[in-house]
């Protein structure tokens, strides 16, 4: 016969259901997810600073550069500070489309307000947009796995800490809530974790990607912008 459960049962059931007694005493199957998900975590939280930061120095620049750009000085000196060695996207974007507008410009006997011409400006803009993106969105496709993954990797975790309370209570002919509460605490501190790695996660994915895909418009708004003008340039040349 199970004998009753009195306060100091719960006194001491109590006492190892800290978080580090939980992953200490854990199965070292749950040990192992638990620390998995705890890595999760840390590069989730590591992708989101990073994130924060790049897409606030980026947006200082490309206003930064706009002011500059609108500012009605030279674009040849503004390629020539700013362009030919971009050192953020947008300065990127526009010295693609100035430096292939030079080149064609020095062919000799070439009509620059010919489709061909426009054509390659076109396509340096869109490559060089589609490359700096691709930059900016590293490690961003890594958060949208996190987030659906870790509650199911949390799940085995809770599964197998759920088994071996199980197995503890065989073992010892004893459902009393000291036996059973150990395996029970950790299989649902797995199941906590993994709900921590993947909410952020799954936040910040969508935050990171409504971010970068403003951007990316604001790249095709000024390489668009850009074009037009080195397209009136060429017909004004001709």
């Amino acid at each position: 016969m199970d004998r009753a459960v009195n306060a100091a049962d719960l006194g001491a059931a109590a006492s190892g259901l800290s978080p580090l007694d939980l992953f200490l005493h854990a199965s070292i199957v749950v040990q192992l997810v638990m620390l998995g998900l705890i890595l999760c975590s840390a590069f989730v939280w590591a992708v989101i600073i990073e994130k924060i930061i790049l897409m606030r120095r980026v947006n200082r620049e490309a206003t930064e550069f706009e002011d500059r750009f609108w500012s009605g000085g030279s674009l040849e000196d503004l390629y020539d500070s700013d362009g030919a060695k971009p050192l953020h996207p947008m300065a990127a974007v526009f010295g693609a489309a100035m430096g292939e507008w030079r080149r064609s410009a020095r062919i000799t006997g070439i009509d620059l307000a010919r489709g061909g011409v426009r054509d390659r400006v076109d396509r340096a803009i869109n490559i060089t947009v589609t490359r700096e993106m691709d930059r900016l969105s590293r490690r961003v496709v890594a958060l949208a796995t996190i987030g659906p993954v870790a509650p199911f990797v949390g799940l085995f975790g809770t599964v197998w800490g759920i088994m071996h309370a199980f197995g503890s209570i065989a073992a010892m002919h004893n459902t009393n809530l000291s036996v059973v509460a150990p395996g029970i605490s950790e299989a649902l501190f797995a199941t906590a974790i993994g709900l921590v790695t993947a909410i952020p996660a799954y936040v910040a994915y969508n935050v990171t990607s409504s971010a970068l895909d403003h951007f990316a418009e604001r790249m095709d708004a000024f390489g668009t912008e850009f074009a037009a003008i080195l397209s009136r340039q060429s017909e004004e040349r001709s």
